[in-house]
């Protein structure tokens, strides 16, 4: 036997709690599903630039700005760019603009899930199979790993790259970009690494030789976040045995031979073991015909690669938007979803090119220069538009 909810959404990141949490101020009722046992289950990553137009018009929609404001990590809008020899190329202050604020991913999703119902998650909910329910257009049923069955007349998938709920609209799939990640972490950075804090500076960090990057964040607690960047084949990952870090650094390092060595400190020194992680992204411009009952936010509808700084931002402003939509056309889902939609295809579109054109800018022979000259284009805009 199965419980029935209204509006079932899959999926407890950013976007699935942004709708649940500007339904819930507008006294719409909602039940958020999550595959994680609780939300101390994993950490949730790193710095997140949340956008004026986006990320911070959906905080605004959920009355949480004053608790967003007091989790800013201040100055982290700073930014360096580096050759691969430690020579700073560029480099820019925290204006205090509040145009790209950086908070942690994981204090922005405590501070939504502060902000529902206690019942509003169902933790440890992953999602296995979804299915229509006979004589009822547009109700589906959804099953759990734990064997668990609900039924929903509104099913939201929020559920990330590789969504359970997409398959009803699209048979669109993310592919690999030619970019994997290696994550680490450099904890008390100032205190402990201070060569590799000195090199990052104070806010977020570009350091390439050609198709090779180093991405960091200084984290408002000093930890230094790392990201290891190459183009290289999907299976190169799995050449690697990350199970013997030590041994795994070594294999890193032979690719930052050359580089500075407070550069390559970053990845000698990391604490604790390091995360692979393959890039995959959807077609750009996805769409799909209206489905009755079901739609897509955030990473679910358009996942991208990391390269605009997008992801969480869209997949916020997605549920925020698709959440209003709900409220501004009470007992018509299916006009609230047209409408939803009919934004989201032209918006993730754009979003999802500008990201493939950035990671191929980065990650590129001759880089950082591509980068450079870009920062210099906007340079000169600005001082246009300043003369005019």
């Amino acid at each position: 036997m199965s419980t029935h909810f209204p509006i079932a959404i899959i999926g407890g990141g950013l976007g699935g709690l942004m709708a649940a949490r500007v339904l819930h101020v507008n006294g719409i009722a909602s039940a958020v599903f999550d595959l994680e046992s609780g939300p101390e289950a994993r950490v949730q990553g790193g710095m997140l630039d949340i956008h004026d137009y986006n990320g911070q018009k959906a905080i605004r929609a959920a009355g949480l700005w004053d608790e967003f404001a007091a989790a800013i990590h201040h100055g982290g809008e700073a930014m360096r760019i580096l050759d691969h020899t430690g020579h700073v190329l560029r480099e820019e202050a925290d204006r205090g603009e509040m145009s790209r604020p950086e908070v942690k991913r994981g204090q922005l999703r405590d501070i939504l899930l502060d902000s529902l119902p206690d019942d509003a998650v169902r933790w440890g909910k992953k999602a296995v199979r979804v299915r229509d329910v006979p004589g009822v257009p547009g109700r589906r049923e959804v099953e759990f790993a734990d064997g668990e069955r609900i039924t929903t007349d509104l099913l939201i998938g929020a559920d990330g790259a590789w969504s359970k709920v997409r398959p009803l609209l699209t048979n669109a799939a993310p592919a690999y970009t030619g970019i994997s990640f290696i994550e680490a972490n450099l904890e008390r950075g100032a205190e402990l690494h201070p060569v590799e804090a000195a090199v990052m500076g104070a806010g977020m960090l570009f350091a390439f030789r050609d198709e090779t990057g180093i991405l960091d964040h200084l984290e408002t607690d000093g930890t230094l976040h790392v990201y290891l960047g190459f183009r290289v084949p999907e299976t190169w990952i799995d050449s690697i045995d990350f199970t013997d870090t030590a041994t795994a650094k070594q294999v890193l390092l032979e690719r930052f031979a050359g580089w500075d060595e407070g550069l390559r400190g970053l990845v000698a020194n990391a604490d604790a073991e390091l995360t692979p992680r393959r890039i995959h992204a959807m077609p750009v411009g996805v769409t799909w015909e209206r489905v009755p009952g079901v739609t897509l936010i955030g990473d679910a509808a358009h996942v991208m690669s990391p390269f605009a700084g997008e992801g969480a931002n869209l997949a916020m402003y997605d549920g925020a938007l698709l959440a209003a939509a709900l409220v501004n056309y009470p007992g018509d889902t299916e006009a609230a979803l047209v409408a939803y939609e009919g934004e989201l295809f032209a918006r993730a579109a754009e979003a999802a090119a500008d990201s493939a054109e950035s990671l191929d800018l980065l990650f590129a022979p001759g880089s950082p220069g591509p980068l450079i000259e870009m920062f210099a284009g906007f340079d000169e805009l600005r001082a246009t538009s300043k003369l005019d």
